[in-house]
């Protein structure tokens, strides 16, 4: 018997013997082996691009970057982070001036309370004194204060209102660091959130400095 099958061979593997003899046949396996391969790759894309967070997650959880070039002495910016409204002031000579000289109006002077990093924990509340960053929610219900500049004629603050924020909703005020004045109902001063410099320009707002 003159065959090239061994006498042992089963019938699948003639049959891949004879496969292997039909070009046509091979060509076709093969062409549907690696249109089943393409489909096994097309549906775990979508399954592995399921476990990575999204843009929405990632944006509530990661640091913010913040451009400080467009910020003039005196002016600040709004940025969102983690839901809440950060601020970020560029604070002029004058305005760091006005934080001395009324530690015994504050009810925690020397920040003492964490409410801020700790590197923040000083006169200016910040890491360079002329950029100060904020959590803009009073501490008393949540409310949003507002910035007041020195000299503002405002019957609810003081005739030598030195500059600050001020909580229209209960009466709360605060310097321009952030500093609760005594006898207001907010018990602490503003929160001061983790941050650090990326750059001259660039502020990383969830980020804790160095």
């Amino acid at each position: 018997m003159n065959s090239s099958l061994p006498l042992s061979c089963p019938a699948d593997c003639a049959s891949v013997h004879a496969t292997a003899n039909d070009p046509d046949k091979r060509r076709w396996l093969i062409a549907t082996g690696a249109a089943g391969g393409a489909a096994v790759l097309a549906t775990a894309v979508p399954l592995v691009s399921t476990f990575a967070p999204s843009e929405r997650a990632r944006a509530a959880g990661g640091p913010v970057e913040v451009d400080l070039s467009d910020i003039p002495p005196g002016g600040a910016k709004t940025v969102e982070w983690r839901g809440k409204p950060v601020w970020v002031m560029r604070r002029t000579p004058e305005m760091l001036a006005a934080l001395q000289g009324h530690d015994a109006e504050l009810a925690d002077p020397q920040s003492l309370k964490d409410q801020q990093p700790a590197y923040a924990r000083n006169v200016a509340r910040s890491i360079k004194p002329e950029l100060f960053v904020a959590v803009g929610i009073c501490t008393h219900l949540g409310c949003s204060p507002s910035s007041v500049p020195q000299g503002t004629a405002n019957p609810s603050l003081p005739a030598d209102w030195a500059g600050g924020f001020f909580c229209p909703c209960h009466g709360s005020t605060f310097d321009g660091a952030g500093r609760v004045f005594k006898n207001k109902p907010a018990p602490t001063n503003l929160e001061v959130p983790p941050h650090r410099y990326a750059g001259e320009t660039r502020l990383l707002i969830g980020e804790d400095a160095a």
